[in-house]
Formats: structure tokens, C-alpha cells, sequence
């Protein structure tokens, strides 16, 4: 079995750990009322992203999101909360040696023991969600847990259902499909960005992300037989009856959001293991991208 397999596998107790963190409080994380920036790469970008949307969308304060490289250090932030499994991606830690002595920072990882410690003022430490996995599930989804129920929006039922999520069959058909399409509202955009990524990195899939509406003006002429549109929440009026018409599968699924990025990683690591592939090492893929020696 794949580390992958283990690791999206216990993702419930991660996120039953992570909720109970993020409700104790007392971690420096930002409160009610601070203009926020949160950053990160790959992954923990989508999961900015996603933290960003909710924060925001609960009247907690403008959050804005950036991939670290794009992050502008001279722009006023009260707080910027980085997100990094490993604790030593460069553009992370170009953005913390940046903003030292001039902003806070709170920094959530998964190693402690490395560059990131030394650079921020404050570090939320999720070891127990570490992954030996080059492809991210299992910290992903525990950080943006930790931030939701900070925020007080962990929903008190979500632990359970990822249970059944983990081991309910996969929607009929999908697995044949060639090429996939997430989509997403509010929050749920950046979980739909990373369903895709993981696709990408695990089956080497014909993936794309959008914004639900965004998906008419455009990406929905790629839809057709054999393709799988999935939207991540409530669709917008009329949406599945335009993609029944392209001869796409429509997949929607109720219930909280997450728990449809959990299917997509299963479903991206079934479609890995059907090729014969590894989803434990990607192709060019490494756990941390270091662009030079710290």
C-alpha cells in the first residue's frame, strides 16, 4: 500500500486533533477585526485560498491569499499567516525573512526543526499530520481544519462523514472519464483548484479548476463524452442541466465541501494505481521545492 493511501486514509483523527487545536485558541492565529494575508505554494496555496474565503465570508476581516512568490511585502498587513508542510520552501521563506521586524507572522507546519523557525514569530506545529508522501492530503485538509475551527465553522458532523466519504463508492462512471473539471464557489474555489492539482500530481490527469460561473464563459466548450465536470458545493442555477447537455458527466455532491476534496483524492490515487503508477513520487515532483541552501 502507498504512503498516500495511509496517509489520505487518516485524515478523520488529523482533523478531529486539528479542531480541537484550532477551538483551544491561545496560538496566535488571527483574530476578529485584522487585515490578514495568507500565503503559501502549491497545495497550501489552495488552502490559503480556500482559509482566505471563509474568513472573510464570516465578517472576521479582509484576508487576502497569495502564492508566496507573488506576495507584496510593501502592502500593510496587521498579520500574515504563511502555511508550509515541510518548512522549507524558499518562496515561504523569502516572505518571512522579508517581513521580519516589520510584520507578525504566524506560520502553520509540519516540521518545526527546520528554516521556518528561525524565521517566524510564531509557529502552529502539526507533526502528527506529516506525510512521508510527496502528493499533500492529510496536512492539507488538518491545517485548513486548525483555521476553521478557529474560526468557529468546524461542522460537529464533518469527522464522522469523512469516515463514510473514505469508503463510499466513487459516482458511477468517473473513472472512466478522460479529462475532469472542478468547480467552486466562495471557499470552495480553492478547494476545486486542488481536487485538480491532485489529479494532476498523482495520475499525470487532464485537470482544470475554475470558479463555477466562470466555467460558461469558456472552459465548458472542453466538455463532452468521456469528460466529468464535479462541482465542490451548491451549483448555480441551470449549471447541470448545461453540462448534461455537453454529454458530460455531472458529479455534485450535498454536505460540507471538504468532504468532496476527500473523493477527489481518493479518486486521483485510484486513477495513479489503474496506470500503474506511483502517487507516492510524481513525476519532477519533490516534497519541498528548495531553490537554494538556507
Amino acid at each position: 500500500m502507498s504512503h498516500v493511501r495511509d496517509e489520505l486514509a487518516s485524515q478523520p483523527e488529523c482533523w478531529e486533533r486539528a479542531a480541537a487545536l484550532g477551538a483551544a485558541g491561545g496560538l496566535g492565529l488571527p483574530e476578529p477585526g485584522a487585515r490578514v494575508a495568507v500565503v503559501g505554494c502549491g497545495t497550501s496555496l489552495f488552502m490559503a485560498q480556500a482559509y482566505a474565503a471563509l474568513r472573510e465570508g464570516a465578517g472576521q476581516g479582509e484576508t487576502d491569499a497569495f502564492a508566496a512568490s507573488e506576495f507584496p511585502v510593501s502592502r500593510p498587513y496587521d498579520l500574515v499567516l504563511a502555511l508550509t508542510r515541510s518548512g522549507t520552501t524558499t518562496e515561504v521563506l523569502d516572505v518571512l525573512a522579508a517581513l521580519r521586524g516589520r510584520t507578525p507572522t504566524v506560520v502553520v507546519t509540519a516540521d518545526p526543526a527546520t528554516p521556518v523557525r528561525d524565521l517566524a514569530d510564531r509557529l502552529v506545529v502539526l507533526d502528527w499530520a506529516d506525510e512521508k508522501s510527496v502528493v499533500q492530503t492529510r496536512f492539507a485538509t488538518s491545517a485548513l481544519t486548525l483555521l476553521r475551527a478557529h474560526l468557529g465553522l468546524h461542522p460537529a458532523d464533518v469527522v464522522a462523514r469523512a469516515r463514510e466519504a473514505l469508503v463510499a463508492p466513487l459516482p458511477e462512471g468517473l473513472l472512466e472519464c478522460g479529462q475532469f473539471t472542478f468547480l467552486g464557489r466562495g471557499w470552495s474555489v480553492g478547494l476545486a483548484r486542488e481536487a485538480a492539482l491532485k489529479m494532476r500530481e498523482a495520475a499525470l490527469a487532464w485537470t482544470e479548476a475554475y470558479p463555477a460561473m466562470e466555467y460558461r464563459h469558456g472552459p465548458i466548450s472542453v466538455s463532452t463524452q468521456g469528460t466529468a465536470t464535479w462541482m465542490f458545493g451548491e451549483a448555480p442555477d441551470g449549471l447541470a442541466e448545461q453540462v448534461a447537455g455537453t454529454g458530460a458527466l455531472w458529479v455534485a455532491e450535498p454536505g460540507d465541501e471538504l468532504l468532496a476534496l476527500v473523493r477527489a483524492q481518493r479518486l486521483a490515487v485510484e486513477l495513479a494505481e489503474r496506470q500503474g503508477l506511483t502517487p507516492d513520487e510524481p513525476r519532477h515532483l519533490t516534497r519541498s521545492v528548495v531553490l537554494r541552501e538556507v
